[in-house]
């Protein structure tokens, strides 16, 4: 899909309503279900982050999703995919403010080309404590990519055609700092298993997209 299309069908999805809780049960590890119903999230006083989902046009105007992949570290979300993103700042007004800061240190696609198009439904991760607000936006200029090498092993460039494409859903065993064999429900992208949170939130923005593209 050509990016002059697709901006076009996009440009909808602001009145459409979100679908959150269901598409996140369809990309929601069963484990992960069972936690989340038995905490009172409010009471574990969760750290605040601001991601984003961001479509542009490549250089033969064809769209793709940044995603990226995280540096192996001591942590819960150690060499995982992700979406550009990160804790909010005393510096952000607001965590819109945080996901496009963010997106600017993480792969550098500078704040002012970024538009936002939607606020997606917000989504709490146990193993880091963290209630994560997705955004979904664009940028109509193809980026020069430089990402953070403190935070960002490798940047992930997802063509529309593959993200939409039903065949690349797929079951996974895998085992983490937190799980061990279990079967996840993830995406296959660019040669990479997304799963957890990560394909939670992508399958909110693959059902809102199926219903204007």
């Amino acid at each position: 899909m050509t990016f002059s299309e697709f901006k076009k069908s996009v440009s909808k999805i602001e009145k459409i309503d979100l679908i959150g809780e269901k598409a996140h049960l369809e990309m929601s590890p069963k484990f992960r279900t069972n936690e989340l119903a038995a905490i009172d999230i409010e009471k574990r006083s969760p750290k605040m982050a601001g991601v984003m989902a961001l479509f542009y046009p490549d250089r033969n105007e064809n769209t793709h999703l940044v995603l990226i992949l995280r540096k192996t570290y001591k942590g819960v979300h150690s060499a995982q995919i992700g979406f550009p993103g990160g804790r909010a700042e005393k510096i952000d007004k607001n965590l819109q403010e945080t996901a496009i800061r963010e997106t600017y240190e993480e792969v550098g696609v500078e704040p002012k080309k970024i538009m936002v198009l939607k606020e997606l439904t917000k989504i709490y991760i146990p193993p880091s404590n963290f209630w994560v607000q997705p955004f979904l936006g664009i940028t109509e200029e193809t980026p020069k990519f430089v990402k953070q090498e403190s935070e960002v092993e490798e940047i992930l460039e997802i063509s529309i055609k593959d993200f939409l494409d039903q065949s690349n859903l797929i079951e996974k065993n895998l085992s983490t700092s937190y799980a061990t064999n279990v079967n996840v429900p993830a995406f296959s992208l660019n040669g990479h298993v997304v799963w957890g949170a990560t394909a939670m939130m992508l399958s909110e923005v693959k059902l809102m997209l199926n219903q204007v593209l």
